[in-house]
């Protein structure tokens, strides 16, 4: 428990950005004979970064060179849940030549920081992911020549998970107490069949999740994952049941003022219960981990696909974008695991009391981090 209140006080002093869903903005352009008419999507949380005057931060730091924007354009057009959503038009002079998007949007307080623009005429299409190592977009005589590859999104997977903190915690909450390399694989195989549907599915439209909720979840499935490796371990079995009376009465105040419908929260505190009852009853209660990663892994994918779903790509180009996005999102989990891995290994190698204290310690921070994430995004 000092270990659980010590870590919990360190997570928290590192800051309220680490609350903070992925940083990622949208533009949508659509080209004129005399100028474009630009939408831009921003998350709350980055749009309060730009400062209290947002319609002149943008047109400064996302442009169509050389054109200028029309101030008497600005207008708040309506946006989802969980977006806000600033529009004007751009005036182009004659013979301008080449056009050209900039961007340094978010780029100087998060460099992190990745925008989707996408650009397109009465029937051509293209986009492209600008970000802080390549800020400019030439734009082609066609936005149908210059859509993005399969190479484009295969990198664009692998940045996402690379830069998704909260993803790579969950991976190595999971990998904390794997005995051997078989079971993390698959522990990890479970997890990746889990986010491979629900990417594939909300891609395509037939899902809609609410992100907000979503990212709140995710948070909470990394809590639960680190209570679950305190239970494996060994340690006291009372910590996971007052934890699932917390996540009642969290369900209670999210009814108020939270982002997550209250029987959501319900239902995950009924499934926590039932599956820690359930492992206090198996005689091989490591077995049980596969197919948790994998349910909890449905709730990671929504939160992959958001990043595909809010780029409204055309049904042609959605397929090779899902493909190699998924591509890029498991070469980078799996370069994540390689790494991880050998270290956590050597570590338990070395004797039980160093095994102890990397599942003690290392799930203390786990679930630190996890609460962390689930308050912030739940009710900041």
């Amino acid at each position: 428990m000092r270990r659980l209140v010590a870590l919990a006080l360190l997570a928290l002093a590192a800051g309220r950005s680490l609350a903070h869903e992925r940083s990622v903005s949208y533009s949508f352009w659509t080209l004129t004979a005399d100028g474009a008419a630009v939408e831009v999507r921003l998350a709350p949380g980055d749009a309060s970064r730009l400062g209290e005057d947002l319609d002149a931060e943008l047109p400064r730091l996302l442009s169509l060179a050389p054109c200028l924007p029309e101030p008497a354009s600005f207008h708040a057009p309506p946006a989802a849940p969980g977006w806000i959503a600033r529009a004007w038009r751009v005036r182009c002079p004659r013979d301008s030549g080449a056009l050209r998007i900039h961007s340094d949007l978010l780029l100087d307080v998060v460099p992190s920081h990745l925008h989707f623009a996408r650009v397109g005429t009465s029937g051509a299409v293209a986009e492209r992911v600008l970000s802080d190592g390549e800020r400019d977009w030439p734009l082609p005589a066609s936005p149908a020549a210059d859509g993005a590859g399969l190479g484009d999104y295969v990198r664009l997977g692998m940045a996402h998970i690379l830069t998704g903190y909260d993803h790579l915690v969950f991976l190595f909450a999971l990998l904390l107490v794997c005995g051997s390399l078989g079971e993390a694989a698959r522990v990890v195989t479970g997890f990746t069949v889990g986010h491979s549907a629900t990417l594939a599915l909300a891609a395509l439209g037939w899902v809609t999740p609410a992100r907000g909720a979503v990212e709140a979840v995710i948070g909470l499935s990394i809590a639960l994952v680190a209570l679950e490796n305190v239970w494996l371990a060994g340690g006291d079995h009372r910590l996971p049941v007052v934890a699932v009376a917390g996540l009642l009465a969290a369900a209670a105040l999210a009814g108020v003022a939270g982002r997550v419908p209250p029987q959501t929260l319900v239902g995950l505190a009924l499934f926590a219960a039932c599956y820690f009852a359930l492992l206090a009853r198996s005689a091989r209660p490591a077995g049980l981990r596969w197919p948790v990663a994998a349910l909890f892994g449905l709730v990671h994918g929504l939160g992959f696909a958001g990043v595909l779903a809010e780029m409204t790509l055309p049904r042609a180009r959605l397929v090779p974008a899902l493909l190699g996005f998924n591509v890029g999102v498991e070469l980078g989990q799996l370069a994540a695991v390689a790494a991880a891995w050998p270290v956590l290994d050597l570590l338990a190698r070395r004797g039980e009391p160093w095994r102890a204290a990397v599942v003690g310690y290392g799930s203390a921070g786990v679930l630190a981090m996890g609460v962390l994430w689930f308050a912030g995004r739940a009710f900041g």
